[in-house]
């Protein structure tokens, strides 16, 4: 899970002087992803760590778990790749179910975590360090490739990432992302009925951004609109096969972000693009 389910303002290594949306170099923003969850990690999992579990397999502030969405298919054998795991909750389970899986995160930070929990629970996870855009594996050498809230959503050229998914797929292979829904981006970040209320236009795709006093990017954002992610899984060769938006479920009281019952009842909070890889063999 991502920093796009976070409230903004969450302390980092330099203390917040202003926030809101507005373009900033693409170099400094799609940076400051890995020092925000360097500094973050152990708080992050603080908060969230009890509803994600050290090895289940969430992919959504709504609780949709892979047990019942089966997004990935049948798992057992296959070799199966998380880019932006985190603490790699989600390639645990993945290998308790006979996936050959592996974690990748840019954070150092996030994946000490994932360590820490490998260490309380006698597992082994592999577990490597590498940026989304640019990843050390070769053509071909996976059956599935997934995030759930990783990487697309904090750098400016999210066509990179899904460059290397179809890179690193065999032919016909699956790649499965999940984000915040695009929709959201139109209504304040409130969990409340005050979040129910358009406030900005869904085609400004200005990134939102968090800046520390100093004026370094601390934190960066980037909006995609559904029409922007499927021209952008085209582009790699990817066929669309299905746009999953997980209802809120009855019962489900827990608020995270943005996320929470009174929205989740009325607007969409998170997309899940299920596609197959079309390159030639």
């Amino acid at each position: 899970m991502s920093e796009s389910a976070q409230p903004p303002g969450t302390p980092s290594s330099e203390p917040l002087a202003d926030a809101g949306y507005r373009d900033v170099p693409d170099a400094e923003g799609g940076a400051a992803g890995r020092t925000w969850w360097d500094a973050n990690a152990r708080e992050y999992l603080d908060e969230h760590g009890d509803f994600l579990g050290p090895a289940e397999f969430t992919w959504c502030p709504e609780g949709l778990r892979e047990d019942d969405a089966h997004l990935l298919g049948d798992v057992t054998g296959r070799r199966v790749l998380e880019i932006g795991a985190g603490a790699a909750q989600c390639t645990r389970w993945l290998r308790e179910h006979g996936a050959l899986a592996v974690a990748t995160d840019v954070s150092g930070g996030m994946l000490a975590q994932g360590r820490a929990y490998d260490a309380a629970a006698g597992s082994s996870t592999p577990l490597v360090q590498a940026d989304a855009r640019a990843l050390p594996f070769a053509d071909g050498a996976f059956d599935v490739v997934f995030t759930a809230f990783g990487a697309i959503p904090f750098v400016p050229d999210a066509d990179r990432v899904h460059a290397e998914a179809a890179r690193l797929l065999r032919r016909g292979g699956r790649w499965v992302f999940a984000v915040t829904h695009p929709l959201r981006w139109a209504f304040p970040d409130d969990p409340s009925e005050h979040g129910l209320t358009a406030a900005r236009s869904y085609f400004d795709r200005r990134p939102y951004v968090e800046t520390g006093a100093s004026g370094r990017v601390l934190y960066a954002e980037y909006h995609r609109t559904v029409g922007d992610h499927v021209a952008e899984l085209v582009g790699a060769g990817f066929v669309l096969e299905r746009l999953v938006e997980p209802e809120w479920p009855a019962g489900h009281e827990r608020t995270w972000g943005g996320w929470g019952p009174v929205r989740g009842a009325l607007l969409p909070g998170t997309a899940i693009f299920v596609c197959r890889s079309a390159r030639r063999a």
